[in-house]
């Protein structure tokens, strides 16, 4: 296989279900027909046995060959959206994603976030919901991660050295209300919210008052 096709059955092995759509932004995007060029080589990869896709859906949903879900299970839609989630950070910023990994798991530790990454000098552990969650059962979710932080076993699990626990990255349309004195908890509907939350503010030009006299 070329190059371009291993990466990508190792992208899809990585993110477990991409759509077509996803594919062309990844690796065609700087062409002008990068729906057309996917579809040319996701269709040579499903012809020579390296993916499969489901056709039910539009535009074609591709998984690993085998596949770690079933195309037809609930948990594609929730890893669509760490893809597009990965898509969004990349856009904001390809060289400044140092780190991204999907359902890391560490020994010892009863937490599992969708995604540990290291962005923008930061580390951040990230919770993409694709479901709306009761406040009890992410309150849940936030405990384990404190357990974690207080534990200390995290400076020993991260594959990247930081300094500070890494921050908890709720990606959801509806906001929690879940607080933490142990973990940063940040809350966004997108990767764009995030970014416009961080930008500074442009500051009000000062009233400047000018006397004009006469030269003593």
């Amino acid at each position: 296989m070329k190059k371009r096709d291993l990466e990508i059955v190792s992208t899809l092995q990585q993110f477990r279900a991409m759509t077509r759509d996803q594919v062309a932004e990844l690796f065609f995007g700087h062409t002008k027909k990068k729906a057309l060029n996917a579809n040319d080589v996701l269709k040579r990869l499903r012809d020579r046995g390296y993916i499969e896709a489901d056709t039910n859906r539009q535009p074609y949903v591709y998984f690993p060959k085998p596949s770690r879900i079933k195309a037809s299970g609930q948990k594609v839609n929730h890893f669509l959206k760490i893809t597009e989630f990965y898509l969004q950070l990349r856009a904001h910023g390809e060289k400044d994603l140092k780190h991204f990994a999907v359902e890391s798991q560490f020994p010892n530790v009863d937490v599992r976030p969708d995604v540990c990454m290291f962005w923008r000098g930061s580390a951040f552990f990230a919770e993409i919901q694709n479901t709306q969650y009761t406040a009890k059962v992410m309150q849940q979710k936030i405990a384990r991660y404190e357990a974690f932080a207080r534990s200390e076993l995290w400076r020993e699990c991260l594959p990247f050295k930081v300094k500070r626990f890494p921050a908890v990255w709720i990606i959801a349309d509806h906001k929690y209300n879940v607080t933490s004195e142990y973990v940063r908890i940040i809350q966004t509907k997108d990767v764009a919210q995030l970014i416009a939350m961080t930008k500074p503010k442009p500051q009000p030009p000062q009233d400047i008052s000018i006397r004009i006299g006469k030269a003593p």
